[in-house]
């Protein structure tokens, strides 16, 4: 039986996780085993830039977390090396680690999360095509502006028509 101290040091680092989980709007669990350190750096150093917390805890830790947080679905996937990484972007923590996942075989997507709405491996394999926030912003405004350039050009040539004629 652990002791008391031991004991409430693990129910504050459950209530920190469910805290992070249920503040986050995004997550993804990947086993990690079988990088290396240089590669891990590189990959924190990415995730980090891209405002995604990244963190390896233990399975029993994040089991207790995920009831907390009303994300019982993805406890199943909790077995082997288990690393969280949640963000306040729907897809950054996909789009990064399912990118990291196509070029290091060892490294595997688990499941995933975005809000209530939970992922299987695959499913997040597909969040992790959908481009950034701001790369969909941009081609939204690139799509609307060449309709408009179009009627702009339209309107000044019928207002230079008009002109002509009188």
């Amino acid at each position: 039986m652990p002791n008391e101290s031991i004991l409430n040091r693990k129910k504050q680092k459950v209530a920190e996780i469910t805290e992070m989980l249920k503040s986050s709007a995004a997550g993804v669990l990947v086993n990690y085993s079988g990088i290396s350190v240089e590669d891990d750096t590189k990959l924190r150093k990415e995730l980090r830039e891209a405002g995604v917390k990244y963190a390896v805890e233990k399975n029993t830790l994040l089991r207790f977390a995920m009831k907390d947080a009303g994300l019982d679905g993805l406890t199943e996937v909790l077995s082997g090396a288990t690393a969280l990484a949640v963000s306040d972007d729907e897809t950054a923590a996909a789009r990064i680690l399912g990118k990291y996942a196509e070029d290091h075989e060892n490294f595997v997507l688990k499941a995933g999360f975005i809000g209530a709405e939970l992922y299987d491996a695959d499913g997040v394999k597909a969040l992790s095509k959908i481009p950034s926030k701001e790369t969909l912003l941009a081609q939204l405004v690139g799509s609307l502006q060449g309709p408009v350039q179009k009627l702009a050009a339209t309107l000044q040539a019928l207002a230079e028509k008009n002109e002509e004629a009188a």
